[in-house]
């Protein structure tokens, strides 16, 4: 049998990041209301959880404590909103990525909260100035953005609100540790958060140089899952600098008129368009097809390789 729930959490929206975060709140323990505006999507919703569960179970992937079918009886649908809040600790909102919806969202649930609960978000790139604005409940509210997909991707970038209460985030940062997850706390709202603006960064640049004709695009992802990734999985670029010499301090009075150098060679933002595209797409479709069941499979994979590689990440210890 299940243990007790350890609070109520309500999921906004009933996509895959709304599913995804569903299963990651069940493996912690807690009572999951799965919100959204129809019937048929939330019943296939709980359908394709249910499914994904018993896989990760059946392959060993399951995360808590708890089995499938005990995760799985915490789940509950729902398609009243006054209702889904009743008694919520927690409520994570997961609709589709416009900000006019979102904050018709935002301001229903303004309505409707106590002065208790944490309203968040799930955007990768709407700021919170502007997700929130206006609301009463404003303290309360922060963006938690989780990285895709999340139930194999522990991170999540916690970004308040210039008006959000350091109290909401502590919260956020504990509930988010409970699950399992790795939250990180963006200390001021900037476009693109972290990870988006360090990923967008290395895109630039592998853009460029495969416009310059540097590198051909296969070789240029090798260069980062075979290269860089392999050691990115587990140190970040800073901790990988102070490893490379003798500590940070070394490491910079040893290479940083180098990396000046470099970074002056740095061209233009690319306009991601004209020949480069044709070129890139043409890479990209002769190792993956770009039709539905050929990108599905390849997502598959991926996740696979996720999988293994969170596993084994837990297994290492931690220093």
């Amino acid at each position: 049998m299940a243990s007790p729930a350890a609070g109520v959490v309500v999921i906004v929206g009933s996509g895959l990041i709304g599913r995804s975060w569903a299963m990651l709140f069940a493996s912690g323990g807690f009572r999951v209301k799965l919100y959204d505006i129809e019937q048929q999507q939330v019943t296939n919703a709980l359908e394709n959880i249910r499914k994904e569960m018993m896989f990760l179970e059946q392959s060993g992937s399951l995360k808590g404590s708890l089995g499938a079918q005990d995760q799985l009886s915490l789940i509950s649908g729902c398609l009243n909103i006054q209702e889904a809040v009743e008694g919520a600790l927690h409520i994570q909102e997961c609709v589709p990525e416009n900000l006019e919806l979102k904050k018709k969202i935002f301001a229903q649930l303004d309505q409707i909260i106590d002065d208790q609960v944490v309203l968040s978000s799930s955007t990768s790139c709407l700021l919170p100035s502007q997700l929130f604005a206006g609301l009463a409940h404003v303290q309360q509210c922060l963006v938690a953005h989780p990285v895709n997909p999340p139930y194999y991707v522990p991170l999540v970038e916690l970004v308040p609100h210039p008006e959000t209460a350091p109290v909401t985030v502590d919260r956020t940062h504990a509930l988010m540790r409970k699950i399992g997850q790795s939250p990180v706390r963006v200390l001021k709202e900037m476009d693109g958060f972290v990870l988006n603006r360090l990923q967008y960064a290395v895109i630039s640049e592998a853009w460029r140089l495969v416009e310059e004709g540097i590198v051909s695009p296969s070789d240029l992802d090798l260069v980062m899952s075979d290269g860089l990734g392999m050691r990115y999985a587990f140190i970040g670029p800073l901790e990988t600098m102070h490893l490379n010499a003798e500590g940070m301090l070394s490491y910079c009075d040893r290479y940083s008129e180098g990396m000046k150098r470099v970074l002056k060679t740095f061209g233009p933002i690319p306009e991601f368009s004209g020949a480069t595209v044709e070129k890139v797409n043409q890479a990209m479709c002769l190792k993956v097809p770009a039709d539905p069941e050929h990108l599905a499979a390849r997502r598959r994979w991926r996740d696979e390789c996720l999988q293994r590689l969170a596993k084994l990440k837990r297994q290492m210890p931690s220093q």
